[in-house]
């Protein structure tokens, strides 16, 4: 949600900043409409204090025993309340109309973010890892001989429909290892604390992380009104509406391992073999709650927790700075971790880690105490996928497949796959 004060104040670098993402000038539609709003809101204050006037007249008209001044000022005190009800009505249309306007218009990008129309202009900021060198061509995640058998898109169809999957044993376990891993990781080493939370959330929370109203066709609905999380980013970052934090509570770390659903709105036939989209996937997702002047160095932290999960597993990957045209609706700035994957010899996106600024905190009202005593501020918001277990998990099986249709796994996960780190051409741990 946008400060409508800051568009007031200098409405051309608002409209500047729409422009840097390819979105028309709003500011004079928005000042418009923001204008219309308080004058009614000023008319109906001024017919609330003649209301108020005449209503304290009706007395001393009564008093005089000016029988005709008594009506005429109790006729004017109804049809000033009529009025004042109107006006804020009116007010109060005016009001809802500009706020869902404010909540339809992305956030602004930081002024680091580099312009561009889509990502051909995103920028690499970092590369890790040598390529593994195959002797034979490598192969995608579901033709692996040792993976195929355990990867069960038929019974998932006919279960479910396209775009899900059934995993069976060796590969559901390492699957389950490697969220494991990450969440140990993010709560030893990186200092996340790990929260178990629903899947299920109310509108308010939805539209608080900045999923409603503009992209509610991504997510599922329950007939009786929750929506199923996109992402753990929503409760996780939503647990903090409406709150006005202590400033020494900041920062607040969080880690989630949950499943994630997504319609995959306007993705027909992009990505539908294998694993990399579906419909219903696992993700480990870190979300920070801070001040707003940590908020850049809280990313770059956020994206070495989440580079540093791909350093562990031994998985090359590269990072890349999104431009304006690529960047999320709710993004100031986003760095994408792409990991290599060799069955298409090219890299795939598996996590994003976004700043928000105060962009979710001002949709939720969720804000700070500054130590020095000073207004309540809005917090600063961040999010990153850390990491998409599904597509970490092809990510595994492609770089270390083998020639006789084996896999050898990362040494990392020794310790949650009993010490076997060999997915034989059989589909068997040994």
């Amino acid at each position: 949600m946008h400060d409508i004060r800051a568009i007031r104040e200098n409405p051309a670098a608002f409209d500047a900043a729409l422009a840097r993402r390819g979105e028309s000038a709003l500011s004079s539609q928005i000042l418009a409409l923001d204008e219309a709003r308080r004058a009614k809101i000023l008319a109906s204050e001024t017919a609330q204090a003649d209301q108020n006037r005449a209503a304290k007249e009706i007395g001393a008209a009564k008093a005089k025993g000016d029988e005709a001044e008594f009506e005429r000022l109790r006729a004017e005190v109804a049809d000033k309340k009529a009025e004042v009800a109107a006006m804020q009505s009116e007010a109060k249309e005016l009001d809802a109309q500009l706020t869902d306007m404010l909540a339809r218009i992305p956030n602004s990008p930081a002024d680091d973010v580099p312009n561009g129309a889509d990502e051909g202009d995103n920028v690499e900021v970092n590369r890790w890892g040598d390529l593994p060198q195959f002797a034979f061509p490598p192969k995608e995640h579901y033709d692996i001989a040792g993976v195929a058998r355990a990867m069960d898109f038929e019974t998932a169809a006919k279960i479910s429909g396209a775009r899900f999957v059934v995993l069976k044993g060796a590969v559901a376990r390492i699957h389950r290892a490697l969220a494991q891993f990450m969440v140990d990781t993010h709560v030893d080493e990186n200092g996340l604390t790990e929260v178990n939370s629903p899947v299920l959330v109310r509108d308010e929370a939805m539209y608080g992380t900045d999923k409603l109203p503009k992209f509610g066709d991504d997510s599922y609905q329950t007939t009786n009104g929750w929506w199923l999380v996109p992402t753990s980013e929503v409760p996780l970052t939503y647990s903090v509406a409406g709150d006005v934090l202590e400033e020494s509570a900041l920062p607040i770390r969080y880690t989630a391992h949950t499943l994630c659903f997504r319609s995959e709105a306007g993705s027909a036939g992009k990505d539908t073999a294998g694993m990399l989209r579906q419909h219903q996937f696992e993700k480990v997702e870190m979300v920070s709650i801070v001040h707003p002047d940590h908020s850049d160095d809280e990313q770059k932290r956020m994206l070495r927790c989440a580079e540093g999960i791909l350093e562990k597993l031994g998985i090359p990957y590269r990072t890349v700075v999104l431009c304006t045209g690529d960047m999320g609706f709710g993004a100031r700035r986003t760095y994408d971790i792409e990991a290599w994957v060799p069955g298409q010899n090219t890299f795939r996106e598996i996590s994003s880690v976004s700043t928000t600024g105060d962009f979710q905190a001002r949709r939720m009202n969720a804000r700070f105490k500054p130590a020095d005593g000073g207004k309540p501020e809005f917090v600063h918001t961040l999010n990153g996928s850390g990491l998409a277990v599904g597509r970490c998990l092809i990510a595994v099986l492609e770089n270390g497949q083998q020639e006789d249709g084996s896999v050898q796994l990362p040494a990392a996960l020794a310790p949650y796959l009993g010490g076997k780190l060999t997915l034989s051409a059989e589909g068997t741990l040994v």
